[in-house]
């Protein structure tokens, strides 16, 4: 958590030390591939925990406007595992357990990339999330274990600085929304992440 955490920092530092150029604003239209690295964090029910996560994407922008590109994409997110809260494993029966709660899953939506400066940007995503859900809830003092997959939606923002037409770093935050069987383990995921044009 603690590394995790110490990048993003280093590189939000690095981003902000940046000079901005004199030419006009990148065009983020075309085919683009990016990932994201991060932690993520889940507080529902009987978890709550961070891990380190991740997440890429590949898509195609149309410029709609000089500083403007809005796109579709589709990726993959694995948001880690998390453990279950001491005082909800302590309640329970001897020779009854928690498992770690597991979350990742497919991606599909919108992609959008706004120019505020020649190098600095905003973006915005949202679309399907298609989840593979595990974990546990407990119900009647017992507990009751979720093995599924989950149709929800995604949303993130986020915000960085075009090297040229073709490559940029950013800090983004997203976040997952999944429910099965009435576990819920909506989670956020803060991550610094690369971005490639072609």
């Amino acid at each position: 958590m603690r590394n995790t955490l110490l990048a993003i920092a280093i590189t939000a530092a690095g981003l902000a030390a940046l000079p901005a150029t004199s030419h006009a604003a990148q065009d983020a239209a075309g085919f683009f591939i990016n990932g994201n690295i991060g932690e993520s964090s889940v507080n529902k029910g009987v978890y709550d925990d961070n891990d380190t996560a991740y997440s890429v994407n590949a898509g195609y922008r149309w410029s709609l406007a000089p500083s403007f590109a809005l796109g579709v994409e589709g990726g993959y997110a694995d948001l880690g595992k998390w453990s279950a809260k001491s005082r909800a494993v302590s309640s329970l029966p001897p020779g009854e357990f928690l498992t770690n709660a597991k979350l990742s899953g497919w991606t599909v939506g919108a992609n959008a990339h706004l120019n505020l400066t020649d190098n600095w940007y905003l973006s915005g995503r949202t679309g399907l999330f298609r989840a593979d859900i595990k974990g546990d809830q407990v119900i009647a003092g017992l507990p009751v274990r979720t093995d599924g997959t989950s149709n929800n939606w995604y949303a993130g923002a986020g915000f960085g600085y075009d090297f040229s037409n073709n490559f940029s770093l950013g800090l983004n935050y997203d976040y997952y929304k999944a429910d099965k069987n009435g576990l819920k383990l909506d989670s956020g995921l803060v991550s610094v992440g690369a971005e490639a044009r072609f």
